[in-house]
């Protein structure tokens, strides 16, 4: 029941033989239907880009104190988020600490109720 089926001799393929059949008599449509001749010149070689005049970034007053006023936001609603995760946390090892105290107090002592 155990044992692996092994097909006979004569049926097994050989090592240099394969299973599966070559496909012959596959004719591949073109990509495009234009023909043209290829096209055998070099394409021309690439003219340099012409630097870009980029302008400094200029902050006004008002501009830094509404980026000020959203890092500060930001900053205040992740960490609030983050000191909320830790309280829960914190709640929840409180509660399951105070459950074990209760049970082993219940299972140690049956009779002294």
């Amino acid at each position: 029941m155990f044992t692996p089926k092994i097909p006979p001799p004569d049926t097994a393929p050989t090592p240099g033989t394969s299973l599966v059949q070559p496909l012959t008599g596959i004719v591949h449509t073109p990509a495009c239907t234009c023909h043209h001749t290829p096209n055998l010149a070099p394409p021309p070689a690439p003219t340099p880009a012409a630097p870009v005049n980029r302008t400094a970034v200029q902050f006004t007053p008002s501009s830094l104190i509404i980026a000020a006023a959203g890092g500060t936001a930001v900053v205040l609603v992740v960490g609030t988020v983050l000191v909320s995760m830790l309280l829960a946390t914190a709640i929840t090892a409180a509660s399951v600490a105070l459950c074990a105290v209760v049970l082993r107090s219940l299972l140690n002592r049956p009779n002294n109720r």
